[in-house]
């Protein structure tokens, strides 16, 4: 049995207590809101984030950060902006041999880092492991079958997360190629939103899959750029993710992008929806791919919609016109503004 603590009462986080309790380990989920944690004690479920879902008495419930001191496993799963912050509140309290686990999808603002490197710098003397994958929480709560990944760059960490997390409902694959699945896990949610918007301009099928397909292909480029293996991209963590996350109505990213494809503000869409991941990572990679000089034309569209106030049918108009290409072919991100902004 593992004592697990995980920073979070989000729908994920929820659901792998649910999992872990399930299967005999000491689970204890802290909240920063103790509105959350008091609605839990009261109803027994948390409605705006898993409605239905019965949270059991045994999971130990807190607004005490100290919570992670003297675990073995820690698990962050809490909205990627406020990784780091989370992180710097809970470091005073960790032990060194806690198992750290992150399965927040999306890159830090400012500094590009990806989620294990914020984590990394937060518990430096930690080791780190991220699972990620195509993983709804509705689902995963309610026992369907679900398989991700997990990656860690010293691979016994990543074996021994697997064991703890193995269930007959929840199957883990082990990756080392750590960057990859996490560049796929934020990633996915652009292209979702970007998906969605199509859904809410009422196109059809065909839009979606050269959506998703072309999707992969930004979002590999951008990977290999990072230091990924392009293998990953073919798996759980990349076609994976995509696919459940552009193609299910559990998706928050897909429902804002609905919305914001039916005519309203992506403001107002995401202020509907809650947490909405790909629009916070699109600003920022947005700038990664402009540094790394990474062509990302779905990245760049969906960017002028919800930060540049560009409508979205001209940017699908707009995308559907770029010059005609190979397609395996690459170009730097720097020839797609030229073409965009001659002199």
């Amino acid at each position: 049995m593992a004592d697990i603590t995980i920073l979070g009462s989000g729908g994920f986080g929820l659901a792998l207590a649910i999992l872990c309790h399930s299967m005999g380990h000491k689970v204890t989920v802290w909240s920063k809101f103790e509105q959350e944690i008091n609605e839990i004690r009261s109803t027994g479920e948390l409605a705006v984030k898993l409605p239905g879902v019965k949270i059991p008495e045994g999971i130990e419930l807190t607004t005490d950060i100290s919570a992670v001191s003297g675990k073995d496993v820690v698990l962050v799963g809490v909205p990627s902006q406020f990784t780091r912050s989370v992180a710097q509140e809970a470091a005073p309290h960790m032990q060194p041999q806690t198992v750290v686990v992150n399965t927040s999808k999306g890159l830090e603002n400012g500094t590009y880092q990806r989620m294990s490197e914020v984590l990394t710098e937060e518990f430096p003397d930690n080791p780190i492991v991220v699972l990620t994958g195509p993983s709804h929480a509705e689902e995963l709560a309610r026992g369907i079958p679900t398989t991700v990944a997990v990656a860690s760059e010293d691979v016994k960490y990543a074996e021994y997360i697997q064991d703890i997390f193995t269930s007959p409902t929840f199957r883990l694959y082990v990756n080392t190629d750590v960057a990859g699945c996490e560049i796929g896990g934020a990633m996915k949610n652009i292209i979702a939103l970007a998906a969605g918007i199509s859904d809410g301009l009422g196109f059809g099928d065909n839009t979606k899959a050269a959506i998703m397909t072309r999707g992969i292909h930004e979002i590999t480029a951008l990977g290999l750029a990072m230091g990924a293996r392009v293998e990953t991209f073919a798996g759980l963590t990349g076609i994976g993710d995509l696919i459940v996350t552009c193609t299910s109505m559990h998706s928050r990213n897909r429902r804002a992008g609905i919305l914001i494809g039916q005519g309203q503000s992506p403001e107002e869409a995401v202020r509907q929806v809650g947490t909405v991941e790909g629009y916070h990572c699109c600003e920022v990679a947005h700038g990664l791919a402009k540094k790394l000089g990474v062509t990302m034309p779905i990245t760049e569209e969906l960017y002028r919609v919800l930060f540049e106030k560009e409508s979205a049918d001209f940017s699908m108009s707009h995308l559907m016109g770029r010059p005609n290409r190979h397609e395996s072919e690459r170009y730097a991100l720097t020839e797609v503004l030229a073409e965009r902004n001659p002199k």
